[in-house]
């Protein structure tokens, strides 16, 4: 059996409806795993579900809306993935929100409460939501997608860069807690990605090479560039880590 067959796991995926949520949740189908597309807008799940089920067969995704700034609705997204498909293996936290751009003295409390609550907490509510089933079954895999934001500061994004930073501890302490139940917290630390994000970095041809001379592979990441990542470290090939910051950046941070 491959070490990255996920045949017979469930994943739920935030923000899974574009970018590097859509790209990793076609991966985690791929490798046999049934996924949850959920986003805001219902009608933009439903359209990513139904192409991966053309592509993979009927019922390998379900379409679940959720806001992450809304705790009743995680919960419910929760409860209604138990509810059609009996289980979570797997949680990918990758909806996150940036309302402020701009040097961190000009940010209003509203627009950094809104950064920490959508960046930080809302990841901590859906690990405490799908948890225990996993501590249960002794077998759980949590990604939690972060940004090397996180490693450096920054005039623009320095609030984002924040929340981002604390994701990294906030996947260091819920491995020490739950690795004794083999339950694995892990993050993501992408570069810049050529998502709706950061359209404005690589949306002409000029920034987009701006945007990566200084990278060593002289591009920019693509969301599949991700996805492998994710699916590394649902799967038992990352059977063994567990509290780490995984960075795919191109090279940048090097």
């Amino acid at each position: 059996m491959s070490l990255f067959d996920l045949t017979g796991k469930v994943a739920i995926v935030t923000g899974s409806s574009r970018g590097i949520g859509k790209a990793s949740a076609i991966e985690l189908a791929r490798a046999g795993a049934r996924v949850v597309i959920s986003s805001r807008k219902q009608d933009a799940c439903d359209t990513v579900a139904a192409a991966i089920d053309a592509e993979f067969g009927e019922g390998r995704a379900i379409a679940i809306a959720a806001s992450i700034s809304s705790k009743e609705a995680l919960q419910h997204l929760v409860d209604e993935t138990r509810r059609q498909l009996g289980r979570i293996d797997v949680l990918v936290c990758n909806a996150a929100s940036n309302p402020y751009y701009g040097p961190m003295e000009g940010i209003a409390d509203d627009q950094f409460r809104k950064i920490l609550d959508n960046n930080i907490l809302s990841n901590h509510w859906l690990i405490q939501m799908v948890v225990p089933e996993m501590r249960a079954r002794k077998n759980g895999s949590i990604v939690i997608v972060s940004s090397i934001g996180g490693l450096r500061g920054s005039e623009v994004i320095g609030a984002y860069n924040v929340s981002k930073a604390a994701d990294f501890q906030l996947a260091r302490n819920y491995a020490v807690e739950y690795g004794p139940d083999n339950v694995r917290v892990n993050c993501i630390a992408p570069g810049l990605i050529k998502t709706d994000f950061a359209r404005a970095l690589w949306d002409t041809p000029e920034a987009e090479t701006r945007s990566s001379r200084h990278t060593p592979l002289r591009r920019l990441g693509d969301p599949i560039d991700i996805a492998g990542a994710v699916v590394y470290l649902a799967s038992d090939a990352g059977r063994y880590m567990t509290g780490q910051a995984m960075v795919v950046d191109g090279g940048v941070t090097i």
